[in-house]
């Protein structure tokens, strides 16, 4: 399920970067509907951007128990050896 989110993310992303390219090297911008699209896409590359890299810091980084302290699976590896 995590993947299948980190994926449409990424879809979506690169979705809003076309528009963002078609208004700044296309017609885009000739287009009232486009134009709307792409001030839409604008601020939703900004929000997947956000959203993308917390879903992947939760794939870093694990809860390690009750007390409210974080673990980091690469530094508990580290200091088992």
């Amino acid at each position: 399920m995590g993947l299948a989110i980190i994926i449409l993310i990424r879809i979506l992303f690169a979705t809003c970067m076309v528009f963002i390219i078609g208004y700044v090297f296309g017609g885009f911008a000739k287009n009232p509907t486009l134009r709307i699209f792409t001030k839409i896409a604008a601020v939703a590359v900004v929000v997947l951007f956000i959203l993308a890299n917390i879903f992947l810091g939760f794939g870093r980084f694990r809860h390690a128990g009750r007390d409210g302290t974080w673990d980091c699976p690469f530094q508990s590896e580290q200091q088992h050896k």
